[in-house]
């Protein structure tokens, strides 16, 4: 087991790059995990080259974990262990040269624009917590933040004058994203409300509570937004990430420039963002006889 090594690259993932518990919880398992390998074959640190490693692999293919999931603990392994080589624990990195696995692609789903005016309708009464959910429902869709981002917005970080939303995303980053009119009303509508939920307790900063009047969690924002899913029309499979995937998808249709909707989805890299062109067939012809000058 490496428990100092592990503690020492966890404690430099927390303080030094400023990850998030989530991910700090992920490298954990997925080092963990590694560990009771090594043990069972009765490896330790020092031992571990690129055979061992694919050894691990070949076990997580076997326990049938999808390529994606091989591919974030294999990404674990190889910083972790190029922190040891950095502290001279190691003198070589043996994960830089086991390949990553090559990810099948996939379209994120999403809804289409009837659909996903169908079901920001379905919080339709007027009771406080309804009305919690349409507001955080239009929020999500109208921002593209996470749903992690979401329970993290404080309600001075809602700039009402410019319809505007401080977001803290992953890695501490702040950025500002807009939101529309008619996100705006249901916001105003649910902070009317708010208190009735709050039910005079210690002031909670946070804009989203829980029935209890406390901090909302991400797995309670995503038991809400499964709760609408079940009711609505819609019966492929779609999730909460979603109505983030529909986001930056209605406005690369419209038009949007891909370089904006990457700073409003807070990612660092255009090719992340890259995955929502996919535009229909029907628009790409559209947007080709209305653009080329030979067409």
């Amino acid at each position: 087991m490496f428990a100092k090594e592990l503690e020492g690259f966890l404690s430099f993932l927390k303080h030094e790059k400023n990850a998030s518990p989530h991910t700090i919880s992920n490298y954990r398992g997925d080092l963990l995990q590694l560990a009771r390998y090594l043990e069972n074959n009765k490896l330790n640190l020092r031992d571990v080259d690129n055979i061992a490693l694919r050894g691990f692999l070949a076990v997580l293919y076997d326990r049938g974990k999808k390529k994606s999931t091989v591919g974030r603990k294999l990404a674990t392994i190889r910083s972790f262990f190029q922190f040891c080589v950095r502290k001279g624990w190691l003198e070589d990195n043996p994960a830089k040269v086991v390949s990553t696995p090559k990810q099948d692609k996939s379209v994120p789903s999403f809804l289409s624009e009837k659909e996903m005016r169908e079901f920001l309708d379905l919080p339709q009464s007027s009771k406080p917590l309804d009305k919690r959910d349409k507001a955080m429902l239009e929020l999500l869709y109208a921002t593209g933040i996470r749903v992690s981002e979401l329970v993290g917005i404080s309600l001075e970080d809602v700039k009402f004058a410019e319809r505007l939303i401080r977001i803290r995303g992953k890695g501490k980053k702040e950025r500002l994203v807009p939101f529309g009119k008619m996100a705006e009303k249901s916001l105003r509508s649910y902070l009317r409300v708010r208190p009735q939920i709050n039910k005079g307790q210690v002031e909670e900063k946070n804009l989203f509570l829980n029935y209890r009047g406390q901090k909302l969690s991400s797995r309670s924002v995503e038991r809400t937004v499964d709760k609408y899913i079940q009711r609505s029309a819609v019966r492929r499979k779609i999730s909460p990430h979603s109505l983030r995937h529909s986001f930056a998808s209605h406005l690369l249709s419209r038009g949007a420039d891909l370089r904006v909707i990457q700073e409003l989805l807070g990612h660092e890299s255009l090719a992340t963002t890259q995955k929502y062109t996919h535009l229909d067939l029907k628009h790409l012809l559209d947007v080709y006889r209305k653009s080329h000058p030979r067409s």
